[in-house]
């Protein structure tokens, strides 16, 4: 077992609070790129290359390398645009974490430490969508200290939050390659509410699939 606490977020935590961000995120790099490999029409498309530049070459060397470097390219193209999404984040509630998650009633950072350093982090504020709800948002462990129960507490202490707020729910989102995380959130009690395509071309394109979980805080007590 791990020795660890759950605290407040502080602002001396912030270079770290980004940093397992950022590493936790990068992480999925290679589900996306397996999710988009594997979309029938990519299948096609990439079968369709390699035989006309097998009849065409008379060679079986050329198309395989010119397949190998597609794909080199597509994985670095595909890890640049995820890249971009965590910036994204970096500059929007994570730039001022104080500001966004701590100054506010409805809102809170947690941090959960161990051997004096961040091992996890979770957020919290109220939904975009819905105000008597709560969502979850940055959840984050380091590897390391994975399947400690770590994501679990973090989860609970969200939770517990929602409940002293008076918030009706907790939801969140996850993303098709997150399964780990859906299989833990599941575990706490959450329960997948729906799934929708992210709505943009890409999306659309390769079926880029969202998954919203929701925990009824009042049902639960």
């Amino acid at each position: 077992m791990v020795e660890y606490k759950i605290r407040s977020y502080q602002d001396s935590d912030y270079e770290a609070v980004r940093d397992l961000f950022s590493h936790g995120m990068s992480e999925y790099v290679p589900g996306v790129c397996v999710h988009v490999l594997t979309r029938s029409w990519v299948l096609f498309a990439i079968a369709c290359m390699f035989l006309s530049l097998l009849f065409s070459s008379k060679s079986f060397i050329f198309p395989v390398l010119a397949v190998t470097l597609l794909l080199a390219v597509g994985r670095h193209i595909i890890g640049y645009c995820w890249s971009l999404y965590i910036e994204h984040c970096l500059k929007e509630d994570l730039q001022d974490i104080q500001k966004t998650y701590m100054e506010g009633q409805g809102s809170h950072f947690w941090v959960a430490e161990a051997e004096y350093s961040v091992i996890g982090i979770v957020a919290a504020k109220p939904s975009d969508e819905i105000r008597e709800e709560l969502q979850l948002k940055r959840m984050s462990v380091r590897k390391d200290f994975r399947g400690f129960g770590i994501a679990k507490a973090l989860s609970r202490e969200v939770i517990g939050f929602a409940r002293q707020q008076g918030y009706r729910a907790v939801v969140l989102n996850t993303l098709m390659i997150q399964h780990e995380a859906q299989r833990m959130y599941e575990s706490v009690g959450f329960r997948k509410s729906m799934e929708f395509v992210l709505p943009t071309v890409y999306g659309h394109l390769v079926n880029f699939t969202i998954a919203k979980y929701r925990y009824d805080v009042l049902q639960s007590k």
